[in-house]
């Protein structure tokens, strides 16, 4: 089946008990996203909010909360969609077999985005900015934000809808320096398509129009966020994904409208004119602080007259988007690999959120005639990552060979980092990229967008024997006093709060001093952290801290390190500088007043008894 409005799959939930309706009023401000939250944690089912304070129109998030409530969604053409993956990776499966596959043909026919006509919206209404839901999930966040945006952007050199852009980008509604009603903020990261539209758009001093689409059907959403190859317009894959072609037309001001939309925002971005946008509670867990970002002058805001905004709230991982990233793997799982020679797995960690931390197997073929294995194809297949779309934000690379274990998995964390800290070289294996650019909401390095990256290529056999625990008189010398192991061979050692980031040199000469001799073979890396037993307490934990707090050229050192020739390495274990340093964006907190009323409206029962 293919859902023509959100209204429709909202209806379709409901039925299949995939969601439920809060009646009571509930406040924009911070509620909203409490309930979710806790919701979500519970893998409850998609919420609407009925009566949402300040505002006629009712809101749904954790549409998308659990992967099994995506597959119910797009139960009809999933499976056929990764299958036009599948032959898009493989296109000789269909010559060979074509009775197999010519149901798929269908599904291609629904990507076409169909034009509904050229006059103004039939059967849509006017408000203003401020009518809308004003959601704010993070106690620190600069204003309200659509969470849950797909901003739609056309090429100057070839309009229309088949070069169109559309991506999830926040959009800020009010607060900071914005005229509320007339100016909104549009926040964009590297590496996505909108910035090649609004180049152009500044190189000819024009304005670029932007329409913003909320709502529609739940396709939609999904194809703003997947990460389609450059050519390939997002709305043919919307209506493949959704079994129903992408209905558009332009108002007569030229914007173009998705006609299956709840809610469309139609504006201009001037060239090189920005306002501070910001802070906003994001998917590192951290808040992304105040930077000037474009403004989006408002021209209209349409609604359907049975509008449902739809938001969501992102947070320290696993949340909504966590499930996302889970429907885009299960389709696209099987492309990227064809399209880097060599690569057979790779997955971007969710736990570290995402761009910090990435894990790969690769072939390492080079030389299969030397007896003495080591890392070579897969440095070759490690630069090609990291220069590959939204793979290039990736900071730290963890790469290891398929020859070595066949069954080795990239999505399970613990078995994964267990195979490279057993075969590690640490006087060979580490690949600095200085002066380069990071994910936009990374704050690890030294300014937005600023950073390093280090690439681990791990190839050969087994080297060393994890310590399970820590041996017999193992001493660290004060002031690290308290230590935990996290998993065989990673030690957390926690320093004291009043220990300054211009102490750390000194700190670490005791360090070296005191295990410069000593045989801590079983024992390759160390994390200095704010909290020991927190970041031992789980894997999540110690990945989130170590690679969200971590700027590999600044942060990692070594146990007797070294340069030579320009590469750095070191004979003793690695030690990552993983403790929060004053440059830092604060970690996202709850309102404990806020909590304690959500508290208060699960022990009532009603909507809520059950879930929270």
């Amino acid at each position: 089946m293919g859902y023509p409005s959100l209204q429709a799959c909202l209806t379709d939930l409901e039925k299949n008990g995939h969601l439920i309706r809060i009646k009571a009023e509930v406040d924009p401000y911070l509620q909203m996203a409490a309930i979710h939250l806790r919701v979500f944690e519970h893998q409850g089912p998609a919420i609407l909010f009925e009566n949402v304070k300040g505002s006629k129109f009712p809101a749904v998030s954790n549409l998308f909360g659990t992967i099994d409530r995506s597959r119910f969604i797009f139960r009809d053409t999933l499976d056929k969609i990764k299958t036009l993956v599948d032959l898009k990776s493989d296109p000789v499966k269909a010559i060979k077999q074509p009775f197999k596959y010519a149901n798929v043909a269908l599904t291609a026919l629904s990507a076409l985005p169909m034009k509904t006509g050229k006059n103004a919206p039939v059967g849509f209404g006017k408000c203003h900015i401020s009518d809308l839901p004003q959601i704010v999930n993070w106690p620190m966040d600069g204003g309200p934000f659509v969470t849950m945006p797909q901003v739609y952007t056309e090429d100057m050199d070839k309009p229309g809808i088949m070069n169109a852009n559309l991506g999830m980008y926040r959009i800020q509604l009010g607060g900071n320096d914005y005229i509320l009603n007339k100016e909104i903020g549009l926040h964009y990261q590297l590496h996505r398509g909108i910035g090649v539209h609004q180049a152009k758009a500044n190189a000819k001093g024009q304005p670029l129009k932007v329409s913003i689409f909320v709502g529609g059907p739940p396709s939609h959403p999904v194809a703003a966020v997947m990460p389609l190859p450059e050519g390939l317009s997002e709305m043919t894959f919307a209506g493949a994904l959704g079994n129903r072609r992408f209905r558009y037309f332009y108002d007569d001001e030229g914007f173009c409208i998705s006609a299956d939309a709840d809610f469309v925002i139609t504006g201009t971005v001037m060239p090189l004119e920005n306002k501070p946008e910001g802070p906003f509670g994001d998917h590192l867990g951290y808040y992304s602080l105040k930077h000037p970002f474009p403004l989006l002058k408002v021209h209209n805001v349409y609604h359907r007259k049975d509008a449902v905004w739809s938001f969501t709230v992102v947070g320290r991982p696993p949340q909504e988007d966590t499930s996302f990233g889970a429907l885009i793997h299960e389709i696209t799982g099987s492309a990227l690999p064809t399209e880097i020679p060599g690569l057979h797995a790779v997955n971007a960690v969710d736990a570290a959120g995402v761009h910090p931390l990435l894990f790969a197997i690769g072939s390492e073929r080079y030389t299969p005639y030397i007896k003495e294995r080591k890392p070579q194809e897969i440095l070759t297949i490690a630069n090609h990552i990291l220069g590959k779309n939204q793979l290039s934000l990736a900071k730290y690379l963890f790469i290891a060979a398929k020859e070595d274990d066949p069954s080795l998995d990239v999505n399970n964390i613990g078995t994964f980092l267990k195979h490279i800290l057993q075969r590690i070289d640490l006087t060979r294996d580490l690949h600095f990229y200085t002066n380069t650019t990071i994910d936009t909401l990374d704050y690890s390095g030294d300014g937005l967008n600023a950073g390093s990256k280090v690439a681990v290529t791990v190839a050969g056999n087994i080297i060393r024997e994890l310590w399970n625990e820590l041996p017999a008189g193992f001493t660290l010398p004060r002031p690290f006093d308290l230590f935990k192991m996290v998993m065989p061979g990673v030690l957390a050692i926690e320093v004291p709060k009043n220990i300054r980031a211009s102490d750390m040199p000194l700190m670490l000469e005791i360090l070296n001093e005191h295990l410069g001799e000593a045989d801590l073979t079983g024992l390759p890396l160390m994390v200095l952290c704010n909290d020991a037993a927190f970041t031992a307490q789980n894997l999540n934990n110690f990945v989130w801290v170590t690679f969200t707090r971590s700027n590999p050229s600044h942060d990692i050192y070594g146990i007797n390190s070294f340069t030579e020739h320009k590469h750095w390495g070191c004979s003793g274990p690695l030690i990552i500088d993983a403790r929060i340093k004053p440059h830092h964006a604060p970690v996202l907190e709850k309102d404990p007043a806020i909590e304690k009323l959500v508290d208060k409206m699960g022990e009532k029962g009603g909507d809520l008894y059950g879930i929270i």
